[in-house]
């Protein structure tokens, strides 16, 4: 007799080994919690992993090619979950599915024996009481008993997730995170990494493909609400060398301040239409021209909002030049710090994530002229493509 083999079977046969080698990992008291609450300690299909910021959260689903076809609850749940999340591109007012960054290449994955795409979702982290009355009215909590989930959100929010879905957040390190999933989605995106050349001059400016195949070592600068600076050596091989808390959330917090916007991506609007010298004080405004004896240009920021101390200047700046001024300021000061931790370390490529990054064309460019700039091109800015979706992807890979 051939060997039965119909999706709904192979789909039980994936889960129970998933629980059984999840079981094995688990202590005896977290086994016998999970015992007396008849759940288990793993996540069903779907899959998801995310990653929790001070500012956005970052959700991944992993969409298996085969979908359970057997007329089940789960089965049920399961076509529904689907349908919402890969039908709309957006959730509410506030929750938005990047469909851009799902390329070719995410649409044919493999995550532990199971081909699928990948999903990018994003939202607010103020949203997330929303998201889990959304996750309830979807029926997840039906289905998932475990997430995993990295960023201080994940400790932050585990209360809410027991009481609100009853779901368990299995927590994941949030560094080991960001290096992992980092790797998994550059291999399997070979046009993942890119620079730009002649940053500054948008006639000759060009997005070019960096080919990371062979990464190390190289400095990580993920830059999220605050920014944290890594040194990865190997997948396993990194540390923290340093870091600021002028980053996104600074960037965003005082765009709301000093123009009235409420969003990044108005914010990063306002910038793209503002002059940040009607703001800073340049090295030209100080010297009247260049300052040649330390290889400074006229039209270098001597000081951030430096014009600003005069009430005629003050009387004319523009809600746009005071975004655009914030942005060069907040990125000239990561890009700074970067450059002396790449020196530190002798490391000549530096990378930078996060969501800071994300439809902020002029921060990458000022960081890659920076780079190139200071270090006399010995030193290349490196960008990617999928920007602050690592932490939530590496949850996904995570051994649970």
């Amino acid at each position: 007799m051939a060997p039965h083999n119909c999706k709904s079977c192979l789909h039980n046969k994936l889960k129970n080994k998933m629980a059984e080698e999840a079981s094995s990992s688990l202590s005896s008291e977290d086994q016998e919690n999970g015992m007396q609450n008849g759940i288990s300690d793993h996540p069903s299909m779907p899959w998801f992993g995310m990653d929790i910021g001070g500012t956005l959260c970052k959700l991944v689903y992993f969409e298996p090619r085969d979908m359970m076809q057997d007329e089940t609850e789960e089965a049920d749940i399961l076509k529904n979950i689907r349908k919402y999340l890969t039908k709309n591109s957006s959730y509410g007012k506030t929750g938005h599915r990047d469909t851009h960054l799902q390329v070719i290449i995410m649409d044919n994955v493999e995550l532990r024996g199971v081909v699928g795409t990948i999903h990018f979702i994003r939202f607010p982290t103020s949203q997330m009481k929303k998201f889990l009355t959304l996750a309830n009215q979807k029926g997840m909590a039906k289905l998932i008993t475990t997430v995993c989930a990295t960023g201080g959100g994940a400790y932050k929010f585990e209360e809410d997730f027991k009481k609100s879905v009853n779901m368990r957040l299995h927590k994941c390190d949030e560094f080991e995170s960001l290096v992992k999933g980092l790797l998994y989605v550059d291999k399997s995106n070979l046009t993942e990494c890119y620079y730009w050349t002649n940053p500054t001059d948008e006639t000759k400016c060009a997005k070019v493909s960096y080919d990371f195949s062979k990464p190390y070592p190289f400095l990580l600068v993920n830059i999220g609400s605050g920014v944290s600076i890594l040194a990865v050596k190997g997948p396993t091989d990194y540390k923290r060398v340093s870091g600021t808390s002028l980053g996104g959330g600074t960037f965003l917090g005082l765009c709301c301040l000093l123009t009235g916007c409420s969003t990044f991506e108005e914010a990063i609007s306002l910038a793209a239409e503002g002059d940040h010298t009607n703001v800073d004080k340049l090295v030209k405004d100080i010297y009247g021209g260049d300052y040649a004896k330390f290889g400074l240009p006229g039209d270098l920021v001597a000081s951030s909002f430096g014009q600003m101390n005069s009430r005629d200047r003050r009387s004319k700046v523009s809600r746009q030049d005071l975004a655009r001024a914030t942005l060069v300021t907040i990125t000239n000061n990561i890009g700074s710090i970067a450059r002396m931790c790449a020196i530190q370390q002798k490391i000549d490529r530096v990378v930078f994530v996060g969501n800071f990054l994300r439809v902020n064309p002029i921060a990458m460019k000022l960081l890659a002229y920076a780079m190139e700039y200071w270090s006399n091109a010995s030193m290349r800015a490196l960008f990617l493509e999928h920007e602050g979706y690592f932490g939530a992807v590496g949850c996904l890979l995570a051994d649970r």
